[in-house]
């Protein structure tokens, strides 16, 4: 690979974990206004976590395709990383998701 493909693969990697981390972080968000009971805004920043969980999800796929199971993407510590970061978002995007469900449930008592 080319130290272009390795410094557009760089920034890609990094779009990964910027959005990762843009997931999980709308989620937490999306906990705290659940707390207040403030379901409008619950209801925006799952859908603005929704929206970069899948952005993430999207570069991954890519990369996933870029590298066709032959080892054509290097895999560093950087890469390992990303997945680590993209995974546990999802995680606690999923998990959140169901929190907030309990909130809403136990506010309508």
């Amino acid at each position: 690979m080319s130290e272009q493909a390795e410094f557009n693969l760089e920034s890609t990697v990094m779009e990964l974990i910027i959005n990762a981390g843009e997931a999980r972080s709308f989620a937490m968000q999306a906990l705290r206004a659940a707390k207040q009971h403030n379901w409008q805004q619950v209801d925006l920043l799952l859908t603005q976590a929704s929206a970069a969980s899948k952005r993430a999800h999207d570069v991954q796929t890519m990369l996933i395709g870029l590298d066709e199971g032959c080892g054509k993407v290097p895999v560093n510590l950087i890469m390992v990383h990303a997945q680590d970061h993209i995974m546990t978002s999802m995680l606690a995007r999923e998990m959140i998701e169901e929190l907030i469900e309990v909130h809403r449930m136990l506010s309508k008592d």
